[in-house]
C-alpha cells in the first residue's frame, strides 16, 4: 500500500482488510506523508492486521514504493492496494480460491465495482476476457493493447513473475500499472475470475484526475504502452488492434480536454471512433470499457461528489 497524504481514505482501506480472513496476509505500507497522521492511523489496526510500516517521505511515487514494497514482501503472490480503495468482503476467500484452481497463473484479475468518495456503488468495471481459464499473452494482449482496463486493487501477481519482468517503469506516472500487466503476460498465463472482490474510488483528487492536465504528457504515456507491447500481438490480428488502441489513445486525450472545457474534442472523440466502422467501434467499445469507465464518473459529477 502506497501511502501520501491518505489520512481521508486510509482507514476505510485498512477497515475492508481488517473484515477479512487475515490468515497468512502481510499488509506493506509505505508511506511518504511528510506528518505522523497516516502512521497513527495504521496503529490503530496493528492488533489486527499483519502491518509493517515504513516512512518513506524521499520516496514520493507510488510506482517506487510499490516496487520496493515487492522486494520485501514474503508471500509468494503481491497485491496492490490504494489508500483510497477497498476490498470487499469476498477478497480474501477469492483470491484464495483462484491461486488453489490455477497454480500456474502469474496474474489474476477481478471486476472492480467504481465508488464515489462516500463509498456509494457507481458502476461494475469488468475485462472483456473470458472467465474462468487460462489465458496466454496473445489473449490478453489483443483486448489490453487497446485500453487499460485493469482496476489498481484488482490483480494479483505471482511474485517470481513481477521481480522477473522488472516491476513497475517508475518512469510511468500514469501508465506504469498498465505496462506491468503487459509485461507479466509474457512470462506465464492470466486468469479473470468475473466475481467482484475489489472497489476502485474516484475523486478529485485522484491521480489520473490531476496527472491529465498535462494532455501531451498523458498522450506520450499511452503511446509508450503501445510502442512496447505490439510484439505480443499476433501479426494476422495486429494492424486491427493498432488502429482500436490509437482510436483509444485519441478519444482518452479528448476526454480529458472535453473535462477541461473543450467542447470540440468530445466532437472529435465520436469522430475517431466512428472512422474505426461499425465491426471495429463495437470491438474499441468492448476492449475500452468506455462506458464502464466514464459514466460512473458523470454519476458522480451530477450528484457533486467529483
Amino acid at each position: 500500500m502506497p501511502v501520501h497524504r491518505g489520512e481521508r481514505w486510509l482507514g476505510h482501506a485498512l477497515q475492508s482488510v481488517a473484515a477479512q480472513d487475515c490468515a497468512g496476509i502481510e499488509l506493506l505500507i509505505l508511506d511518504s506523508t511528510d506528518d505522523d497522521s497516516c502512521r497513527k492511523i495504521a496503529d490503530e489496526f496493528k492488533t489486527r492486521l499483519d502491518i509493517t510500516y515504513l516512512h518513506l517521505p524521499d520516496v514520493p511515487s507510488w510506482q517506487a514504493k510499490t516496487n520496493l514494497a515487492v522486494d520485501h514482501a514474503k508471500a509468494a503472490y503481491v497485491a496492490m492496494l490504494h489508500q483510497d480503495d477497498l476490498w470487499l468482503d469476498n477478497r480474501s476467500a477469492e483470491v484464495r480460491r483462484a491461486i488453489a484452481a490455477f497454480p500456474d497463473a502469474v496474474l489474476f484479475l477481478n471486476p472492480s465495482y467504481i465508488v464515489d468518495d462516500a463509498g456509494r456503488r457507481l458502476g461494475l468495471w469488468r475485462c472483456p476476457l473470458s472467465s474462468g481459464r487460462l489465458l496466454d499473452k496473445s489473449q490478453i494482449a489483443e483486448h489490453l493493447l487497446v485500453q487499460n482496463f485493469v482496476s489498481i486493487p484488482a490483480p494479483v501477481v505471482q511474485k517470481r513473475a513481477w521481480l522477473e519482468c522488472g516491476g513497475m517503469d517508475t518512469a510511468l506516472w500514469y501508465t506504469a500499472d498498465w505496462d506491468l500487466y503487459l509485461k507479466l503476460v509474457s512470462h506465464g498465463p492470466a486468469v479473470y475470475c468475473d466475481r467482484p472482490s475489489t472497489a476502485f474510488r474516484i475523486h478529485g483528487n485522484s491521480l489520473t484526475v490531476s496527472g491529465s492536465r498535462n494532455v501531451r504528457d498523458f498522450e506520450r504515456q499511452m503511446q509508450i504502452v503501445l510502442e512496447r507491447h505490439c510484439e505480443l500481438v499476433p501479426s494476422s490480428m495486429l494492424p486491427k488492434t493498432q488502429r482500436r488502441a490509437k482510436a483509444s489513445i485519441t478519444v482518452n486525450c479528448a476526454l480529458v480536454e472535453a473535462s477541461y472545457g473543450s467542447a470540440p474534442a468530445l466532437a472529435r472523440a465520436f469522430g475517431t471512433v466512428a472512422a474505426l466502422g461499425p465491426a471495429q467501434a463495437l470491438a474499441y467499445v468492448r476492449d475500452s470499457r468506455i462506458l464502464e469507465r466514464t459514466l460512473p464518473r458523470l454519476r458522480a459529477r451530477f450528484a457533486g461528489s467529483f
